[in-house]
């Protein structure tokens, strides 16, 4: 992350650069604490508790222990996409990264497949929306909160980043006062009983089994996806070869931790995870317990909150990729490399999004999040070879240190991320290998059976 990385290791010949403040690219706002705020929103700090009682009871009540895990795993990735930013300070994010290091055909079907993940998080976020507030407020129909959060955020998206930010930091303070007031009460109610409480039963127990810890290890995954997306403020960040590096792994350690800190504290209060009434509704049960009505209340008010943010920051990172990809002819350029000459914000680009977003009025939550851990495992892997390619082959940095940050750590990102693969239903690989196949059928278009060269960065263009 230091001056010193970036000057030992230039960019190759044909490497982008950082976009010039012509008036015609993005426009340089963001600072480390906006895109650290950019990547909480889109983690969602609340997560923890979005498949709370599914994977507690899978782990057989381990599930700080899984979080642990999964933090791990994720972790290497994060080191990864850190390291290559440093090389590719430019919107594109895993597209980017893989087109320089492994040639244009495979950077666009990466960032194709990628798109699944981008374009189908905001999705998740306005289904989750639309169910909480018609259970909070059942007189006002599901789908009529969806359409209202896509027209909000997609105008507010339009109008810029640093609105987008600005209102993140209020949203994700709100999740903060809500956590902050969860483990105080938690506190409150462990520490009234008359039994001491089992500190370490969350982490390890008689129930322990290493294969069920596994398993839910996987589903949390989905937990994490969002610190890849900052790198795709790459054009909008002040000195994005470190401030970006350093914003993707404190985002990723500090939201790991939180939800280990969060799930530890909700099993104290509601240790008999074999008795919740509903899974799906487990973490409604702890807060009751936690809290009584007023924290389950509070609980539904500041997800719904951590959701409309996250559907901001999701928004906002899959049209910056479109806009990339776009700018290089990989999509109609008149659409999706435009840039609003009053916002200096990919519009056109974030209004398409947010048309695809409408299909959250009709899809089902389980379908939205397959369609994401595909797109998601299929970028963390050759993010990961990428900066063995770049690194290691490209520039011959395999000695040493070297081999351990651009040989070891990235080979064991592979392998955790190839072994996350295992976890996907075969209706998941139908879906997610019909998209590529679909991309794969627009790559032969463009380059009319691979008899031209595919579209490419215009590194130096706006």
């Amino acid at each position: 992350m230091s001056g010193h990385d970036a000057a030992a290791a230039p960019p190759a010949a044909g490497a982008p650069q950082q976009r010039p403040a012509d008036g015609r690219g993005l426009k340089r706002v963001l600072g480390l604490p906006s895109l650290f705020f950019f990547g909480l929103a889109y983690m969602v700090p609340l997560a923890a508790f979005t498949t709370y009682g599914i994977v507690t009871d899978m782990t057989r009540g381990h599930l700080p222990t899984a979080f642990l895990v999964t933090l791990a795993a994720m972790a290497f990735t994060a080191l990864g996409y850190a390291n290559m930013v440093r090389a590719y300070p430019v919107a594109g994010s895993a597209y980017t990264y893989t087109q320089q290091s492994f040639g244009p055909s495979a950077g666009f079907l990466t960032g194709w497949a990628l798109l699944l993940d981008y374009i189908f998080l905001p999705t998740i976020s306005y289904i989750v929306i639309g169910l909480y507030l018609g259970i909070a407020i059942p007189s006002v129909p599901g789908w009529i909160w969806v359409l209202l959060a896509i027209a909000l955020v997609t105008g507010l998206n339009v109008l810029g980043i640093k609105l987008v930010t600005g209102m993140n930091m209020v949203l994700v303070g709100a999740q903060g006062v809500f956590i902050a007031v969860f483990l105080a009460m938690s506190y409150l109610t462990v520490s009234g009983r008359s039994a001491p409480a089992d500190l370490l039963a969350p982490f390890y127990s008689a129930d322990f089994s290493l294969t069920a810890l596994i398993a839910g290890s996987a589903i949390l995954c989905l937990s994490f996806l969002g610190f890849d997306a900052i790198s795709t403020l790459s054009e909008e960040a002040r000195d994005p070869r470190k401030a970006i590096p350093r914003a993707i792994i404190l985002c990723t350690v500090f939201c790991g931790l939180l939800f280990v800190l969060m799930s530890w504290a909700g099993h104290l209060v509601h240790p008999d995870w074999r008795n919740f009434a509903d899974p799906d509704s487990a973490s409604v049960e702890v807060m009751a317990r936690a809290g009584g009505g007023f924290l389950a209340a509070f609980f539904t008010a500041a997800y719904a909150a951590a959701c409309f943010a996250s559907a901001m920051a999701a928004q906002s990172a899959v049209s910056r990729i479109l806009f990339s990809m776009g700018r290089d002819g990989a999509l109609p350029r008149r659409v999706f490399g435009a840039v609003h000459p009053r916002y200096r914000t990919p519009h056109l680009a974030t209004l398409a999004v947010g048309a695809v977003s409408l299909l959250a009025c009709v899809m089902s939550l389980d379908l939205a999040a397959a369609l994401v851990s595909f797109g998601a495992l299929i970028a963390f892997t050759f993010v990961n070879l990428s900066v063995i390619k770049h690194y290691a082959i490209g520039l011959g940095r395999r000695r040493g240190t070297d081999f351990l940050r651009y040989v070891l750590t990235p080979g064991i990102g592979v392998a955790l991320t190839l072994w996350l693969w295992t976890s996907l239903s075969w209706l998941t690989f139908a879906i997610g290998l019909a998209w590529v196949a679909f991309g794969l059928l627009l790559l032969l278009r463009l380059t009319r059976g691979f008899t031209r060269p595919a579209p490419t960065m215009d590194h130096h263009g706006g």
